[in-house]
């Protein structure tokens, strides 16, 4: 249903100005649920005005229009309903597209790798399949670079120093370290794994496709989050990183947080 309607929100966009047109997220990888909206990315020749782009949202059919996030760069977002359904389009000229590619490849952010690599031509003019191909190929030393960066956090101040977010009242600090730290778990396994780092919606059907992972991924994560003792939480979570940077290869940044990270586990688990 969900694809059907993305296909005539493409239809309905004059092909001078919509020369590709892509969905991405979780329709176009089938797992689209009630919940879900419509995500697609419209590439055109040359660049568009945000109000450009709401006119010709509008002319498509959509209601109640709405943009977010950063205005007057690279990229144009619309936000609207047709015939109830939430659509999401995100609008990029050609050159912005072949230029966010080659930079994903080089190793530039890379939030909009799996949505290209998923995504799904409503209507093409060969871009899209170029595009993927080029993200077929993900470097050995892309991965390495990506693993070493993930790892610098970890490591560089006594190990005991994961107690201060274990005090009453800081709940917060602890939450961010721990988001922090599950991301780069993420960001080495996936790397390890040659895939671009999805978004951590669905997180167990995300990971449980990968061969190099450490065991039960998604659901220590899930526990270490849900667990109410502050210690062990922490110690739930080191022990997932530790598991982590011992499936990795060797490099300065996953040699100290091999060490640092035994040695905080140790000391979570003396203090619990």
């Amino acid at each position: 249903m969900l694809l059907a309607e993305a296909q005539r929100v493409a239809d309905a966009l004059p092909p001078e100005v919509a020369e590709e047109v892509v969905v991405t997220g979780s329709v176009s990888r089938g797992v689209a649920d009630e919940l879900s909206d419509i995500e697609m990315l419209i590439v055109t020749p040359e660049p568009l005005e945000l109000s450009a782009c709401f006119e010709h949202a509008h002319a498509a059919g959509l209601e109640d229009l709405d943009t977010w996030g950063p205005q007057g760069g690279p990229a144009q977002r619309v936000f609207g309903y047709r015939e109830g359904v939430p659509i999401e389009l995100v609008w990029w000229s050609r050159e912005h597209a072949d230029s966010t590619v080659e930079a994903i490849h080089a190793g530039g952010p890379a939030s909009s790798a799996e949505a290209i690599a998923n995504g799904i031509a409503l209507r093409t003019t060969g871009s899209l399949a170029r595009w993927q191909a080029r993200l077929d190929d993900y470097p050995d030393e892309l991965a390495a670079a990506q693993i070493e960066a993930a790892a610098l956090t970890w490591g560089g101040y006594a190990p005991a120093g994961m107690l201060t977010i274990a005090r009453p009242g800081e709940r917060l600090a602890r939450a961010e370290r721990m988001v922090d730290d599950a991301s780069r778990v993420l960001q080495i396994v996936f790397a390890l794994n040659r895939v671009w780092l999805p978004t951590t919606k669905r997180l167990a059907a995300r990971v449980e496709q990968l061969v190099v992972k450490p065991d039960g991924l998604a659901e220590r994560i899930e526990e270490a989050f849900a667990e109410p003792d502050p210690r062990r939480a922490l110690l739930v979570m080191t022990e997932l990183q530790a598991e982590t940077v011992a499936l990795a290869p060797d490099g300065p940044n996953v040699n100290r947080a091999r060490r640092w990270l035994a040695a905080t586990a140790d000391v979570l688990r003396t203090a619990s």
